[in-house]
């Protein structure tokens, strides 16, 4: 029997009065060969800032900022912090499977999300809500209704965590995702400033390539390397805004493996049309406001369609492992039990 497991750090805005902000633990590929049987990250606004596998067994920083603001003991803890939620994932995805009856043969995996939202309002961090959930093999398992201060269970197999987790669990969750999280949320804002309010502007691509008609074409608009990731691609045909109905698809903002993000936006057009299509651009953080206009420069038909056909093959390839989304700051959550 296998699991996966991460650890994540999450958090998202500037320190600016009225800004918003996130701090949440979730799983992200980092472009590491090999998929880790326990993997820990922090991301800052799409950074990551710190990260752990269970391969290397340590927790280090992955900006500068964090390696100049804490201290060696912070790191070490770290460590210890996340070796110990590695052995416990390891303890309680052996409880799930024997509760749900699975063999040993299979992949199972266990994620975890811990989320906390704030607003900055002079220096200080105010909370406005928070999120703590399960997911086992790619389903909904436990979650915390943070409003009502009770664990939520949407399957029978949870139900008997759920008991037990109301009986120790609901008020130090609750005051984690109201205060330690909040807390540490407006540290990072603060420390991670001047990087956050760094801006990185797209690079814009307009281009075609075969489809599998070969009559049509793919005209898709790249928009990628930007940061921060809030961005506006709109895709015209003589100055018209294409949407889904026009057969618009995207692949929404996605990351980049240097940490900047991407978003491609494609819609399937005739070889023979000669309208004008352009894909406007719009990235507020680095002031960049560009619309490009196709060239009308086609790929040849011939061969064509196979290329296309196999670089889709190569683009999906195989996605391995649902993995689990952790926030876990000094033990609270380190005895959870079952």
């Amino acid at each position: 029997m296998y699991f996966f497991a991460v650890f994540v750090l999450l958090g998202t805005g500037l320190a600016v009065n009225g800004e918003i902000h996130s701090l949440t633990y979730i799983s992200k590929p980092v472009g590491l060969p090999g998929i880790h049987e326990f993997t820990a990250m922090g991301l800052l606004d799409g950074r990551m800032i710190d990260y752990f596998d269970s391969d290397n067994q340590k927790k280090v920083p992955k900006q500068a900022w964090m390696k100049e603001r804490l201290s060696e003991d912070y790191w070490d803890k770290g460590t210890q912090s996340r070796q110990s939620k590695q052995q416990w994932f390891k303890v309680n995805i052996n409880i799930l499977k024997e509760r749900m009856r699975q063999n040993d043969t299979d992949l199972h995996i266990l994620q975890w999300i811990v989320s906390c939202e704030g607003e900055m309002k002079d220096g200080k961090m105010k909370f406005i809500r928070g999120i703590n959930m399960y997911g086992y093999d790619g389903n909904d398992f436990l979650s915390f209704d943070e409003v009502n201060g009770v664990w939520v269970a949407p399957t029978d197999a949870a139900v008997q965590t759920k008991t037990k987790w109301d009986e120790v669990l609901k008020e130090s969750t609750k005051g984690y995702l109201e205060n330690e999280c909040i807390d540490w949320l407006g540290k990072f804002i603060i420390y991670g400033q001047k990087q956050l309010e760094e801006a990185i502007p797209p690079e814009v691509h307009l281009f075609t390539r075969n489809t599998k008609v070969e009559a049509n074409l793919l005209l898709t608009c790249l928009a990628t390397g930007f940061l921060p990731k809030e961005i506006t691609l709109r895709m015209k045909r003589n100055g018209r805004v294409l949407t889904p109905a026009d057969g618009v698809v995207t692949s929404g903002v996605r990351p980049n493996g240097d940490e900047t993000f991407q978003r491609r936006d494609s819609v399937e057009i005739l070889r023979s049309d000669l309208s004008t299509y352009t894909c406007e651009v719009i990235h507020q953080a680095s002031k960049v406001h560009v619309e490009e206009e196709w060239d009308h420069k086609v790929p040849e038909a011939s061969g064509g369609i196979i290329g296309g056909a196999i670089g889709t093959v190569i683009g999906i390839l195989v996605t391995v492992g649902v993995v689990l989304v952790i926030l876990y700051l000094k033990g609270i959550i380190g005895n959870n039990g079952r």
